[in-house]
């Protein structure tokens, strides 16, 4: 048996070296991605939806953590605006399109409509019908119009879920994430339940099907999930080629200030120079720091021999 310390978490099947290996060998492949996404200008969205707790969003960190931000996006919209509620359902979604060479992902997206909003009667019928008769024809208009669509629907157990609620209440750096929409959440799976399996029936399109990912183990599905959207794509390997790094401007007659003369703020961890360097203040060999003369008078410092 492993031991607790072996392993990533509780429940995991995975040992933690196993796991961190594997999460930066896809990483390496997730920025050859996103270098060949850039160079043809492709236009990618994933969505992920699935139950509160179920790893959704950890997934998507595990993803972006080593992507250009600039051309990796996370969209987690909140409850819409009085405002936006008076537009066409998908207008604010719409906005949150990527442009070419992007890839966005969303945590949770326009499927909220045929789940929390379904769910808790934050919209009426005839909203929810008008839904589910438009949504498959609004993401074939997605793929004609060049952008690829990827849905992930993340599936946890009853079991499990509870489990995470109990880890996040008893940490205080995670209960944030836990909403009062979350545990009212709780006393509606069946009706949970039965909203997903309507959304299936017609939204899981040939055209653009809902890939169901085994949630009870976060850490196996990260990885599952990045194995299984890095071979949705038939990418290169475009990576830059190692430069050399051209010499750095030498310091000649620049003298910094003072260290007195900015504020710094305090040295609580001191780093690996120590206490020389908490004395010493930040400083360069080569990039000669100007000192006080007995007049108050700034003049180069002169170093003492050792």
């Amino acid at each position: 048996m492993r031991s607790r310390e072996d392993r990533v978490g509780d429940k995991s099947a995975i040992d933690k070296k196993e796991y961190f290996d594997e999460l930066d060998r896809l990483t390496v492949e997730l920025v050859k991605l996103q270098e060949w996404v850039k160079a043809k200008a492709l236009r990618v969205v994933v969505i992920f939806e699935g139950r509160d707790a179920a790893g959704k969003g950890g997934v998507i960190k595990a993803i972006t953590s080593g992507l250009n931000p600039r051309f990796a996006r996370i969209v987690a919209l909140a409850a819409p605006t009085e405002k936006e509620k008076t537009q066409w359902y998908f207008q604010r979604y719409v906005a949150q399109l990527p442009s070419g060479g992007e890839m966005v992902f969303f945590d949770r997206s326009w499927y909220n409509r045929a789940g929390v909003e379904k769910v808790m009667g934050f919209c009426t019928a005839d909203e929810y019908n008008e839904f589910a008769r438009t949504v498959p024809e609004f993401e074939r208009m997605l793929m004609r119009s060049g952008i690829m669509l990827i849905k992930y629907w993340f599936s946890v157990s009853d079991d499990a879920q509870e489990q995470r609620f109990k880890d996040r209440l008893e940490d205080p750096a995670k209960r944030w994430k836990l909403s009062p929409m979350d545990m009212a959440a709780r006393s509606k799976w069946v009706d949970y339940s039965r909203a997903k399996d309507a959304m299936f029936e017609f939204s899981d399109t040939l055209d653009n099907p809902w890939h169901v990912v085994d949630a009870d183990d976060k850490y196996c599905a990260r990885l599952n999930v990045i194995t299984h959207f890095l071979a949705r794509f038939q990418y290169k390997d475009l990576t830059p080629e190692p430069i050399d790094l051209p010499p750095r401007q030498k310091a000649g007659k620049y003298v910094r200030p003072p260290i007195d003369s900015q504020k710094w703020i305090p040295r609580v961890y001191p780093g690996p120079r120590g206490a020389e360097a908490d004395e010493a203040g930040p400083s360069r060999p080569d990039e000669p720091r100007a000192g006080k003369k007995k007049d108050g008078k700034k003049g180069k410092k002169k170093e003492k021999k050792k």
